[in-house]
């Protein structure tokens, strides 16, 4: 890979921050605001569904003048509402709700800044190579999520909005660097309105059932990922009197479970596209529903930890195939939007996963991870039925997988 991908790698990294920074610190956030689970689980929704809603239009402007021209201001945007954050917080005698606005500031940043970097990575590389970079993409997006428990914890020992100031810090040196640094190809001249949306529909005339089963699967990752995170670290509180670095530390080990599958499922892809895509595919919903049984089961302690890895390393199992069925799924011309869908989705699962289990353990823990469990089989089922990667991908992308994968084979 070139150094400009590697400097476009920081955009995943830093954007994850948005929310993994925090989820170690809800519990402070909760005491020093004097708030519910729920109510801290909104300061993740106020940036996520934020992020959600801008990420069609930063795509479409992407598609019409260019990516890094819309994910550079995004990423000064992101910086910008971090900081206004953490300003609040300390400046404001009632910082809750201001702190929810610049959440909401920073989620239009944010809108246009991981898919972009995706369309951007889709644009420049082709075959073998796209594959290779949406995966290392994904594990750039994992390694901050691993990072940023550890992070967002060790600031906290300052004081608790402390984090919030690490965004300005981290996203406006990257936005100079996309700027000066990645070189992006040559946009192709704009369609008219009319053929750039006779081009989308038949993108979803052609693949529009199993996208539309992939960004429900992005979802239901996504929404898990958050939901169970935060209420891990509320566990860890509560429960079990864990606080500070140590409680970043111990949620760092599930995500640190889902980026190293990630980095190898990616690296996996490469040679072994088709069926093996959709088998990975598969493979990752089942241990995550299965996990969430076991997680049900489970009485409050140490070994939720062994669900949870498993449940993170399914994500990571089905998140690279996705990926790069978004990516491949449409040319270049709407790639910018059809990748930004996704992004929507996913952003929505980050931003509901939070209050939705504050709101769910009403019903009880058993209750609610068996719920989980059923809908995660309800998307494998959805998946296995709509999903056939021979045909939603180039067929000279899934010829050169196998031809690869024979060459392998033969030494």
């Amino acid at each position: 890979m070139s150094a400009d991908f590697w400097v476009l790698m920081l955009v995943p990294f830093i954007l994850v921050l948005s929310n993994s920074l925090l989820i170690p610190v809800l519990p402070q956030i909760q005491t020093a605001l004097d708030i519910s689970l729920f109510k801290s689980g909104l300061i993740i929704t106020a940036f996520s569904l934020t992020a959600g809603l801008v990420i069609p239009l930063a795509g479409f402007l992407s598609d019409r003048v260019g990516r890094k021209a819309v994910m550079v201001p995004s990423l000064l945007l992101f910086g910008l509402g971090g900081t206004a954050a953490g300003l609040s917080a300390w400046l404001l005698k009632n910082p809750y709700p201001w702190v929810l606005a610049a959440r909401v500031l920073q989620g239009i940043g944010g809108g246009g800044t991981y898919q972009l970097a995706l369309a951007l990575a889709g644009d420049i590389y082709t075959g073998k190579k796209r594959s290779r970079a949406v995966g290392y993409l994904e594990a750039a997006n994992g390694f901050g999520k691993v990072t940023a428990p550890l992070m967002g914890s060790a600031t906290a020992l300052l004081i608790w909005f402390a984090p919030f100031f690490l965004y300005g810090l981290l996203a406006w040196p990257a936005a100079f660097l996309v700027w000066f640094i990645c070189q992006e190809p040559p946009l192709k001249p704009p369609s008219e309105a009319k053929a750039y949306l006779a081009e989308l529909k038949q993108v979803w005339t052609e693949r529009g059932c199993g996208l539309v089963a992939c960004f429900v699967a992005g979802f239901l990752a996504l929404f898990l990922f958050f939901g169970l995170l935060s209420y891990l670290s509320d566990v860890f509180e509560k429960k079990m009197g864990i606080k500070g670095f140590t409680r970043g530390l111990l949620v760092a080990i599930p995500v640190l479970s889902l980026t190293l599958t990630c980095s190898l499922i990616g690296i996996y892809l490469e040679k072994h596209l088709g069926k093996p895509l959709k088998i990975a595919l598969l493979l990752g919903l089942g241990l995550v529903s299965t996990a969430l049984v076991v997680l049900a089961l489970l009485p409050a302690g140490y070994l939720y930890f062994v669900p949870l890895v498993a449940a993170a390393i399914g994500i990571g199992i089905f998140l690279p195939g996705l990926n790069l069925l978004i990516t491949s799924g449409a040319a270049s011309e709407e790639r910018g939007f059809v990748t930004a869908l996704y992004g929507t989705v996913r952003f929505f699962g980050a931003a509901l996963g939070p209050p939705a289990v504050g709101l769910g353990l009403e019903l009880g823990k058993k209750t609610l991870f068996l719920i989980f469990a059923l809908i995660a089989t309800l998307v494998l089922a959805l998946v296995w039925w709509q999903v056939d990667p021979e045909y939603m991908l180039p067929s000279k992308l899934v010829k050169s997988s196998g031809d690869n994968s024979a060459e392998g084979a033969d030494n």
